[in-house]
């Protein structure tokens, strides 16, 4: 069943990891898990602490080159009755520091309250909701 927007929004927020699809210059896109918070139509994620090979992030440079991005999040289990997903399509722009994205992610993961993620972050603004329910 498709979802309605109201209810997409509430499914993805209360996923606990997303998928954020970028495409660079070279028109390949990169795929990668990240934290997120969200609010209506806004939806942010940060670079935190935990480790990484380069500082350089390829989702960086593709926000910076193209910044149309989409992120999905999804429910499996063995119980079809109980699957879904929710991928929000939209622009997204880097920020070095965002204190209502700080306070909503601190919110969210215990561990920020542990670490802050020092940035930077990434700010998604939602242009358009899909998403697909069993039930």
């Amino acid at each position: 069943m498709e979802l309605s927007m109201g209810e997409a929004c509430a499914r993805l927020a209360s996923a606990r990891v997303a998928r954020l699809a970028t495409v660079g210059a070279d028109g390949q896109p990169h795929l990668v898990p990240v934290t997120f918070a969200a609010d209506e139509n806004r939806i942010y994620t940060a670079v935190d602490h935990k480790p990484k090979t380069t500082s350089n992030l390829r989702r960086l440079r593709n926000i910076q080159e193209n910044p149309l991005v989409a992120l999905l999040a999804d429910h499996y289990a063995e119980d079809w009755d109980e699957l879904w997903w929710v991928r929000a399509d939209g622009a997204a722009h880097l920020l070095d520091n965002h204190d209502h994205a700080l306070d909503m992610l601190m919110r969210k993961y215990q561990q920020y309250q542990q670490q802050r993620p020092e940035g930077p972050f990434i700010i998604i603004e939602v242009e358009r909701w899909t998403g697909w329910a069993w039930r």
